[in-house]
């Protein structure tokens, strides 16, 4: 993993902003700068050089720390962030930025005293900036992420899973399982299975609310793989579909290619959402497109870019994104048709497979 090339990126941004360290305190942050995965961990990134970087854990972590962070000083201490300040005030490091949005009003009394003359900075989202565009190695594990979903919806329909008589909280177990199956540590998320009226709530949580011929019924779910999430949402028919399911099925579909069309480096984040938003309110159902067109995915399920009509900035080239169009009527049902992509010059490179076509399980 390129941790190293990652902490170079944040160097220069530490001297942009004329700090001499940042504290890293959030422990996903910590994940992406230095490959370590346990729960209680704390880095100091010099502006100057990587050989004076230190990572710090607790003994109960000693083993794994060797294996994880080979490459850095490892301190084993506790509190962690404020035993890196106190390192930082020895080594006589005026400005040391801290990421004041994981930090409490107490924790920063804590550093503030640990840091005897040094000036601490907020200095939040340095980090999750260059978070934003994904590296090769991120790209090929939000990839495996995606193929374990995608193949977890496979076996799911292959073996009978999307049924009239199951529960949503049945069928939500079972993708679940199979997504382990596949490779996956886990869901991304709490799987949402939503069949018949529920699929026109976007956010449904599964319930023992049972399948029905002629039912819509919407997954939306994602696989963990090294610590990036895929999400993917796919709305099927139990049964034969009614003219009105495929009307509408066939809207979204319309407004997601629409969507996946505007992911092109350089585009503002606004016109994309546009772009998707524009069909659907075309045809006279803006008011049922009730969320944002997506949002960036990677070491968290929800991170920057937010694609919406109030999202800021512009695509750039490796930003893994979702695009999640939905509409959705109350009280008889809805549809959302999701997959994870990673914007590219020329055309998005899709990381969700699974075919896009209604689905009639008859």
């Amino acid at each position: 993993m390129p941790h190293s090339t990652r902490r170079a990126a944040l160097r220069a941004t530490l001297r942009d902003r004329e700090l001499d360290a940042l504290l890293v305190t959030n422990l996903l942050n910590v994940r992406y700068l230095t490959g370590f995965t346990g729960s209680n961990a704390a880095l100091l990134v010099h502006a100057d050089t990587d050989d004076n970087a230190v990572f710090c854990t607790d003994g109960r972590y000693l083993t794994q720390a060797a294996a994880q962070v080979p490459d850095l000083e490892r301190v084993i201490d506790r509190p962690c962030d404020a035993a890196l300040v106190g390192r930082a005030s020895k080594a006589g490091l005026d400005r040391v930025g801290f990421e004041s949005d994981h930090v409490t009003v107490d924790g920063l009394d804590a550093l503030t005293e640990a840091g005897d003359g040094v000036e601490l900075v907020r200095a939040s989202d340095l980090v999750e900036q260059l978070r934003v565009v994904k590296d090769d190695a991120e790209v090929e594990a939000l990839r495996m992420a995606c193929a374990a979903a995608d193949r977890a919806l496979a076996d799911l329909i292959e073996h009978g899973g999307l049924r009239a008589g199951r529960t949503e909280k049945d069928i939500a177990r079972e993708l679940e399982s199979r997504m382990l199956d596949h490779g996956a540590a886990g869901p991304s998320f709490e799987s949402i299975v939503a069949t018949g009226a529920n699929s026109a709530v976007p956010h449904h949580r599964p319930t023992d609310a049972v399948v029905k011929d002629g039912d819509f019924v919407k997954l939306d779910f994602g696989a963990l793989v090294d610590g990036y999430h895929s999400d993917m949402t796919r709305t099927l028919v139990v049964g034969r579909a009614a003219d009105w399911q495929r009307d509408l099925y066939r809207l979204v579909a319309a407004s997601q290619a629409a969507g996946r069309a505007a992911l092109e480096p350089g585009a503002r984040i606004p016109d994309v959402d546009a772009a998707a938003r524009g069909v659907i309110e075309a045809a006279g159902f803006g008011e049922q497109f009730l969320h944002g067109l997506g949002h960036g995915v990677g070491l968290e399920i929800h991170e920057a870019p937010t694609l919406s009509r109030a999202g800021d900035g512009t695509l750039l080239p490796g930003m893994a994104v979702t695009v999640e169009p939905g509409v959705y009527l109350a009280g008889k049902g809805g549809v959302r048709i999701e997959d994870t992509l990673v914007v590219r010059a020329g055309a998005p490179e899709l990381l969700t497979l699974t075919m896009k076509e209604l689905v009639e399980l008859c």
